[in-house]
């Protein structure tokens, strides 16, 4: 991947600062996200794509949908591509350490005091509260990535089919997106042979 023009390069001197900016942006992420790795995804896009101008729209797309079709939890796949894309193999170490080490910490507490916490209603009420504001957060960012991406009512069925298939049937979501490679090298053949013709 080619570094961002923005991004010192490396063995500068804003080198060690940018690994702790790179550690501080997604350890920040990743204390302050509830709902699991979707919700982390806007987040990311802000720091990452809107404030610190890492990476743009169309590149965070592209990394989404490897980091879905990658095993693994999706926000941490999107933090190696980023912090690889940043700094290479040590960045995305640092910036999964990042997203991963609010998590650890808080679960490791949770469950040294989870039979406290398992019955408390004040907890309860608090998480059912927090889950409508988890699924706005996922949908905000979906239509931004939807405009980013091209889709239009023309073409919106084909994420919707996407759904649709992972959902309701079940099917694995490195199918839907193989299915999507291959759809796309023939339209971009078709397209092509149109314009040959023209």
């Amino acid at each position: 991947m080619s570094t961002n023009s923005k991004v010192p390069l490396k063995g500068d001197l804003g080198g060690f600062r940018l690994y702790w900016e790179l550690f501080f942006t997604f350890f920040k992420i990743g204390s302050f996200t509830f709902g699991g790795g979707y919700a982390m995804i806007p987040l990311i896009q802000k720091e990452a794509v809107d404030n610190k101008n890492w990476i743009d729209k169309n590149e965070f797309i592209d990394m989404l949908a490897m980091a879905q079709s990658a095993p693994g939890v999706m926000a941490i796949n999107t933090s190696i591509f980023i912090g690889y894309k940043i700094r290479g193999f040590k960045g995305s170490v640092v910036a999964a350490l990042g997203t991963a080490l609010p998590s650890f910490i808080i679960i490791l507490l949770i469950a040294m005091v989870f039979t406290n916490f398992r019955t408390n209603e004040t907890v309860e009420r608090i998480f059912k509260g927090i889950r409508p504001a988890v699924v706005a957060l996922i949908a905000a960012p979906l239509y931004n990535m939807a405009k980013s991406a091209g889709v239009t009512w023309k073409t919106i069925i084909i994420p919707i089919v996407a759904v649709l298939l992972i959902a309701w049937l079940g099917i694995s979501p490195v199918w839907v997106v193989l299915v999507a490679i291959i759809g796309g090298i023939f339209y971009g053949i078709f397209q092509s042979k149109k314009l040959t013709k023209i």
